[in-house]
């Protein structure tokens, strides 16, 4: 993993936990993000839990169409067809983030902790790059991983 580019994304509740409970197996986003397969996203779970969790794997980034994610990735995704048009509406291209090898951690990180160790911490609306220097990844690094 210390090769690995790392990055910290924002989730709903129910998505993150449908990401560690296995059911959701890709990401849908909007526009690219510019990383590789392997890289490693953190999960910022968004209020009311205001936490990193845990983290999972990108296998794999796929760009197509909204309607060709879709008949892909729809049945691993974690979202009704209805849930899916409406977060592409007005999209041409968007893109899939193929997740393997979620783990929670046993200390999750709150916000409170996480503006402790760096103050102007703000939950990314994007995605965040966490380079090694980064105190937030030294953190959750240092902290036990379960499935």
């Amino acid at each position: 993993m210390s090769n690995t580019e790392n990055i910290l994304i924002s989730l709903l509740p129910q998505h993150a936990s449908n990401i560690f409970e296995g059911y959701k197996l890709v990401e849908f986003r909007r526009r690219t993000m510019h990383i590789t397969a392997g890289t490693t996203a953190w999960i910022y779970v968004k209020l009311p839990v205001g936490a990193i969790t845990g983290r999972v794997n990108i296998s794999a980034i796929h760009t197509a169409s909204p309607l060709t994610l879709w008949r892909r990735f729809g049945a691993v995704s974690g979202l009704s067809k209805s849930e899916f048009l409406d977060y592409f509406n007005g999209v041409i291209e968007g893109v899939a983030l193929e997740l393997v090898d979620p783990k929670i951690l046993c200390n999750s990180l709150s916000l409170l902790s996480l503006r402790t160790i760096k103050t102007s911490f703000q939950p990314p609306q994007f995605f965040t790059r966490l380079e090694p220097s980064n105190l937030i990844l030294r953190e959750v690094k240092k902290r036990k991983l379960i499935k």
